[in-house]
C-alpha cells in the first residue's frame, strides 16, 4: 500500500513537471497574441487571445466608478503604448440607455484619422478601430492599390436610439446609444481617391472591380475584429456605410 501510493506522487510530480515544461515552452515560443496571460499589443498580428485581451477593456453596464476607471485607464495605456494620441473624453447620459461609459477621443497619432475627428466613443472600439487599421485596412489598401488609406470618412459613433432609428420599445437599443459603433462611409487613399460603400460596393462605381475589392476585404477582416459588422449585403439601411460594432453578441453580415 505505501509503495502504491509513493509511486502514485511521483506519478502526480513528475506530470506537474511535465505541466511546467509545456508552459514554459508556450510561454517561450507562442506567439504572444495567441497567449490570453501576454498584454495586448497593438502592433501584433490577430491571434486566438486577441478577443479576450480586447473584452478584458469592457465596461459592464451597471460597472462601478472605480471599474470604469480602472478598465479605461489600462486601455487608454494601450492605445498610448501602440503610438496613439487619445483623451479621456466626458461620460454622457442622456437617459435610460443612452449612456455612455469610460468615453474617449482620438486625437492623432499613429491611426488613420476618422473624418470627422473628435468623436467620442467607448475605449474598447477605439482599440478595435486600431487593430483593423492597421491589420486590415492599411494592407488591403496596399495589396489592391497600392497606396496608403489616409482617412477613413464616417457617420459618427454616438447617436441615442434603438436598432434602425425604431421607436418600438420591444426593439433593443443600438450599440450607438453606448458609443460603441462606428458607421464608415468610405476610405480616402493617399493617391487621392476616395472609395465609397454608397458608389463602388457593388463593383459598378468610380473606382470599379478594385474598389468593391477594397470594400469587401476591409469588411471581411472587421469581421475578425469587431462583434457585429453590418453592410450593404445586409439591407439597405446600411446601403452607404459598413456598421462596425463591440457588442457581445456577434454577427456578420
Amino acid at each position: 500500500m505505501k509503495r502504491d501510493f509513493a509511486d502514485f506522487w511521483n506519478l502526480m510530480w513528475e506530470l506537474a513537471l511535465g505541466v511546467c515544461a509545456a508552459f514554459a515552452l508556450m510561454n517561450a515560443f507562442a506567439p504572444p497574441q495567441d497567449l490570453p496571460w501576454k498584454p495586448l499589443d497593438l502592433n501584433h498580428p490577430l491571434g486566438q487571445a486577441t478577443e479576450a485581451k480586447v473584452a478584458d477593456f469592457e465596461v459592464p453596464f451597471a460597472a462601478s466608478s472605480e471599474e470604469v476607471r480602472g478598465a479605461t485607464e489600462a486601455c487608454i495605456q494601450t492605445l498610448r503604448d501602440a503610438g496613439v494620441e487619445v483623451r479621456r473624453a466626458e461620460d454622457r447620459d442622456d437617459g435610460g440607455f443612452c449612456q455612455v461609459r469610460g468615453a474617449i477621443t482620438i486625437t492623432g497619432g499613429a491611426v488613420t484619422p476618422l473624418k470627422p475627428g473628435g468623436l467620442t466613443m467607448q475605449c474598447p472600439l477605439a482599440v478595435r478601430y486600431v487593430i483593423w487599421d492597421r491589420q486590415v485596412l492599411q494592407p488591403a489598401a496596399e495589396a489592391i492599390y497600392g497606396s496608403r488609406a489616409v482617412a477613413v470618412n464616417n457617420y459618427g459613433t454616438y447617436s441615442c436610439r434603438r436598432i434602425y432609428g425604431s421607436t418600438e420599445v420591444s426593439d433593443r437599443p443600438s450599440e450607438h446609444a453606448r458609443a460603441n459603433a462606428l458607421d464608415v462611409a468610405s476610405v480616402t487613399l493617399a493617391d487621392g481617391r476616395t472609395v465609397s460603400v454608397l458608389n463602388d460596393w457593388d463593383g459598378q462605381g468610380p473606382n470599379g472591380t478594385e474598389g468593391s475589392g477594397l470594400l469587401r476585404r476591409i469588411r471581411e477582416g472587421a469581421c475578425r475584429v469587431f462583434s457585429t459588422v453590418l453592410s450593404p449585403d445586409y439591407n439597405d439601411a446600411h446601403k452607404d456605410h459598413l456598421h462596425l460594432d463591440g457588442a457581445p453578441r456577434g454577427l456578420c453580415a
